[in-house]
């Protein structure tokens, strides 16, 4: 497993960017790796199967998402419907573009979403995968069997960053409002027992607030996708969040300088080439967001050689 704390826990060991360029020269600070839906590079996305790879490959955290079913179960869930390009229904059928926003999971109880296959068809972007018939998982499923591999094979404390999926046009539609959709992840979180193991992250700042309300102390990170400016972005939110988790071609060495001097934790996505993760390791980002975390695994112990 890879030696890093949480990021929140270990702003100490970051590289000092300010007045540098943002250039990483010290080869014992790393980026921390964030295994994207656990690794779809290798093997279906959100799957379990997923999570144990990358946790077995040694990643710091295991990304998510999450959706809420028709009888209140926290889901991992790319999309709040069955994305066509990698689910088929029960009966093993194909599902089109133009069909899958009418599997609402939203309006599905758990069993139901679970007799879907989302697992067998290889995604068109990821050759790679090795692929087998899969359910889409709760998030307490991914936690009790990451917990349990991770105590039998000594793989150490495991880190989750759950992203709460939400978008303002679905409310009521395909998820709950903000508010209880935050308190249905965190009641979930708090059950398992992994508070101090999680970080929340979301594109709607409405979901951030209530997260940020409701337990104040819960790391979270904003998703940004736009060119509006980091001020901008950060205006939308009344709270300093814990990282702020930009597109790849966001991520600059500007970015990154005003980030640290406002003490926010730099956080960048979705890096699966190589040349781009050693462009924001010499950044000195914080984290990496990567569908292929051996990529990135392979590449930080090859320069700690």
């Amino acid at each position: 497993m890879g030696n890093c704390k949480p990021a929140y826990l270990v702003t100490a060991l970051l590289p000092v960017c300010i007045g540098l360029g943002c250039t990483n020269t010290d080869p014992d600070v790393r980026p921390e790796v964030h295994g994207h839906r656990g690794c779809r590079g290798l093997l279906p996305e959100n799957t379990v199967p997923a999570f144990l790879k990358a946790a077995e490959l040694g990643c710091d955290w295991l990304e998510m998402d999450v959706v809420i079913t028709g009888d209140g179960a926290v889901l991992v869930s790319h999309e709040p419907w069955m994305e066509h390009r990698i689910c088929r229904t029960a009966e093993g059928d194909a599902i089109t573009a133009q069909q899958e926003r009418a599997f609402n999971i939203y309006r599905m109880p758990l069993a139901e979403v679970q007799d879907f296959d989302c697992g067998s068809a290889r995604h068109p972007d990821f050759p790679d995968q090795r692929n087998s018939d899969l359910h889409k998982p709760t998030l307490a499923e991914v936690v009790e069997a990451v917990e349990n591999e991770a105590m039998v094979n000594g793989w150490g404390l495991q880190n989750y960053n759950i992203e709460i999926k939400s978008e303002p046009s679905l409310y009521d539609v395909y998820q709950p409002r903000p508010q209880p959709f935050a308190e249905r992840v965190l009641a979930a979180i708090d059950s398992l027992g992994i508070d101090g193991q999680c970080v929340i992250q979301s594109f709607d700042p409405a979901v951030l607030e209530a997260v940020h309300t409701l337990s104040p102390d819960m790391p979270t990170a904003l998703l940004v996708d736009n060119t509006a400016g980091l001020e901008a972005n950060l205006q939308r939110l009344s709270f300093t969040p814990t990282y702020y988790s930009a597109d790849l071609p966001l991520v600059d060495a500007a970015l990154v300088k005003a980030l640290r001097a406002k003490g926010i934790l730099p956080l960048v996505w979705t890096v699966n080439e190589p040349r781009d993760m050693e462009r924001m390791i010499a950044l000195g980002v914080n984290g990496i967001i990567t569908d292929r975390p051996d990529r990135l695994i392979a590449l930080e112990e090859g320069r700690g050689d």
